[in-house]
């Protein structure tokens, strides 16, 4: 099958636009600077612009008809931390905002962002591995048991000093890179700017061609504590078909059991066909491959039994709404380092706005009853 070929100019672009929101401060709750972002990407493309309730931002690009009504929603959110308490000697207790995992966090370097905008580094740590009893070195130590050093010292309490305080958002502090011949792009917080970027592209790339239907591209809050925002957009927008654009896991990398049928990177954008939140309409789901059988775009087919993501809750909001989950396969999720596949992203794009362009009221009608 087909491959997307860019561009030099274009490549740049969009390598420029997945850095600009990859490195960007937005843990959950503390979406307002990925907002603004989106908000500025969209101005020119987009007919009207919402904020709902909860901070989710909701972009409309009108077609020809105003149904069906075609959601694509990217959250914005990604895993982060927030400041527990302080102890007497200066050291900050947080907590995981999202799931992390004890082995990725010991000697990470984060961001804290206090109320005044100060922006902190500090680095995570724990009790030292050579007082660690035996026992105590064979288990994941557990992000409770962690702390983060901001430069604290005997007589100077870093955290009084700079202002932190309960409830100030810390991120994973990680630079963006472009690995091995180009197309593997590494960065913090790939869950899920990829899937901000994608609706963002997607009705950019829609700009000035005829669609059947209104696209709603959506930057949700909130999904990694709970599908959140997807929930309050959703009942904003009011979709008749949606599609959620997540991150998935890569199964290319030493140990993965289903390494020989699951997901790799460059392989595709990953066509959902269960996870732990939503069992897809199976209608849209066809209709969706047979998009991309017909155009030529790569694709894979993806199962999660753990994991779930905004399609799950827009699924079934208001009366019910078919939903299916697209994403791009992703190594170490939820880590300060993730790795992706530009290709992937490009293939999203085009699978999303080639399905699009076919769906018309008959499709709709066809997907919803048969």
């Amino acid at each position: 099958m087909a491959k997307e070929r860019l561009s030099a100019k274009e490549r740049k672009r969009i390598v420029a636009l997945l850095k600009k929101f990859t490195t960007a401060f937005g843990p959950s709750s503390f979406e307002d600077d990925i907002r603004k972002l989106f908000k500025e990407e969209v101005k020119d493309i987009a007919d009207e612009v919402k904020i709902c309730g909860l901070g989710s931002i909701i972009a409309r690009k009108s077609g020809t008809n105003e149904t069906p009504r075609i959601m694509i929603a990217g959250h914005m959110d990604e895993v982060g931390f927030m400041v527990r308490g302080i102890t007497k000697q200066g050291y900050i207790k947080f907590n995981t905002i999202g799931g992390w995992w004890g082995h990725v966090l010991l000697g990470q370097k984060v961001l804290i962002r206090t109320r005044d905008g100060k922006e902190i580094v500090g680095v995570i740590g724990a009790k030292a591995p050579h007082i660690l009893t035996p026992d105590e070195r064979k288990k994941v130590i557990e992000p409770d048991k962690m702390f983060i050093d901001i430069g604290s010292y005997e007589g100077y309490n870093a955290p009084e000093k700079l202002g932190v305080k309960p409830g100030d958002p810390i991120v994973p502090l990680s630079e963006f890179y472009e690995l091995g011949d180009g197309k593997m792009l590494m960065s913090k917080a790939w869950d899920n700017r990829i899937g901000v970027a994608t609706a963002i592209e997607v009705i950019r790339a829609l700009k000035g061609d005829e669609h059947p239907n209104t696209v709603f591209a959506v930057g949700t809050t909130q999904e990694e504590v709970g599908l959140r925002g997807a929930g309050t957009s959703a009942f904003e927008v009011k979709p008749d078909i949606a599609f959620a654009v997540d991150v998935t896991i890569a199964a290319d990398t030493p140990g993965s059991e289903d390494t020989d049928f699951a997901e790799k990177c460059g392989k595709g954008p990953s066509i959902s066909v269960m996870d732990a939140s939503l069992l897809p309409n199976p209608r849209l789901r066809d209709f969706v491959i047979s998009v991309a059988e017909e155009e030529g775009i790569l694709y894979q087919l993806g199962s999660l039994t753990r994991g779930g993501t905004d399609g799950g809750m827009i699924a079934r909001t208001r009366s019910g709404v078919p939903t299916l989950t697209i994403s791009v396969a992703t190594r170490y999720i939820h880590s300060h380092n993730s790795i992706l596949h530009l290709d992937d992203f490009i293939n999203l794009v085009r699978l999303l706005v080639a399905t699009i362009k076919k769906l018309d009221g008959k499709a709709l009608e066809k997907i919803r009853n048969g």
